[in-house]
């Protein structure tokens, strides 16, 4: 069983906005942000996890940043622990997770969304989570942000094995990819709008991703500009 009435993904004093995208008769909502500009939350100051996204702005306020946009990203378990590698300014708070179990988590590959300290400041990928676990010491001690969740919706420009264009199993979804100019890419599913898999994955492929990973569906939401309590 899961939880997953998490926050995760947060973008922060942002020069962008949120735009609209169209594919396959489907509507989505997008919003682009430079590595520099992403954060990753899961508690508060009293460290207990964050329940709300005004919880989550709140916490964000009290760290002195300003919030520009918040989605709620990854898996969870029962007493909302993440289910799989969870790092949070260079802290390894949960670590990787390569079990084989049923459910979207564990539907291999996963992969592991990072934001990674180099000279040239904070780089964004999309790992595949084996590979990672392969990386040097070295590499993994960069890791400044990182959120393990699966299935993997692209890699290297591939989309899941497991994904049929015709499934109907359409649902509300959100993920996350990066694009060729390195740019953190935020998707998810417009109102009513329910999506296969395959789908949801050609929407990154098609907004320039070779690498994307779903974070979640059902209950995701993604709120812009969000108002106070």
């Amino acid at each position: 069983m899961r939880i997953i009435f998490l926050f995760l993904a947060l973008v922060l004093g942002v020069h962008s906005a949120e735009e609209k995208f169209e594919l396959h008769g489907k509507s989505f909502r997008v919003f682009k942000a430079q590595p520099e500009d992403v954060r990753l939350v899961w508690k508060g100051a009293n460290d207990k996890p964050l329940f709300s996204f005004q919880q989550a702005r709140q916490a964000l306020l009290e760290d002195g940043q300003k919030v520009a946009m918040l989605m709620n990203g990854g898996i969870f378990e029962p007493r909302q622990i993440p289910s799989g590698l969870y790092v949070e300014k260079g802290k390894e708070l949960n670590p990787l997770n390569l079990k084989d179990a049923p459910g979207n988590f564990f539907l291999k590959p996963n992969a592991v969304f990072v934001l990674r300290k180099t000279e040239e400041g904070l780089r964004a990928e999309v790992v595949e989570s084996k590979a990672l676990s392969q990386w040097s010491a070295e590499k993994k001690a960069a890791l400044w942000y990182a959120v393990q969740s699966g299935p993997a919706l692209l890699l290297d420009g591939k989309t899941h094995p497991a994904f049929n264009r015709g499934s109907k199993s359409e649902l509300l979804r959100n993920g996350v990819g990066v694009d060729e100019a390195g740019q953190v890419v935020f998707v998810i599913t417009d109102g009513k709008t329910e999506v296969n898999l395959w789908t949801f994955a050609d929407c990154f492929r098609q907004l320039g991703c070779r690498n994307a990973l779903f974070l979640d569906g059902d209950i995701s939401q993604m709120k812009v500009d969000p108002p106070p309590e």
